[in-house]
């Protein structure tokens, strides 16, 4: 299977989307070469907007969640819509205790930029967030001169950080 430099994916709108959208996006990073830790950044972000749409928002017709990456010279950007929900997505502050609330200011700490774009008549909302790639190509070309395909001191592109989500 060849592997570019984007695609989308329509998902379940369920739990079990998030662990498998965050694997087959760390999976095709890997394969093109991002270097493991913006691979498993991008994963959690994409995660958490997944998560959100998943709370917060409607899904799109047939029950799904659209999810999409596509990468650029300088940043990666992932993307999640769903049919759109009663908030607006925004960072929240809460309290020291909360149990939730804090998915956007991840996104927000790991993103260069990130935004809402809401379809004129409300049917589809998109998240998105771009991450940075600077240095991506060079450490990976090191890793691969020093350690071989199997990339960086045994921890390569197969490397897949998982949660408790993912059971």
């Amino acid at each position: 299977m060849e592997v570019g430099t984007s695609s989308v994916w329509m998902l379940p709108y369920t739990a079990s989307s998030v662990g498998v959208a965050r694997r087959r996006l760390i999976g095709d990073l890997a394969k093109v070469g991002v270097y493991d830790a913006t691979a498993c950044d991008a994963g959690l972000v994409l995660s958490e907007l997944i998560s959100n749409a998943l709370r917060h928002a409607t899904p799109l017709p047939g029950s799904l969640v659209k999810v999409s990456w596509q990468m650029g010279n300088d940043c990666i950007e992932v993307a999640v819509s769903d049919g759109g929900g009663p908030t607006v997505p925004m960072v929240n502050k809460p309290a020291a205790n909360a149990l939730g609330g804090r998915g956007l200011g991840i996104v927000d700490r790991l993103s260069v930029r990130w935004g809402v774009h809401t379809r004129q008549d409300g049917s589809e909302t998109t998240v998105w967030a771009a991450l940075p790639l600077s240095g991506d190509a060079e450490r990976a070309a090191e890793s691969m001169a020093e350690n071989g395909p199997q990339g960086h001191n045994g921890t390569g592109p197969g490397l897949v950080i998982s949660s408790s989500r993912d059971a």
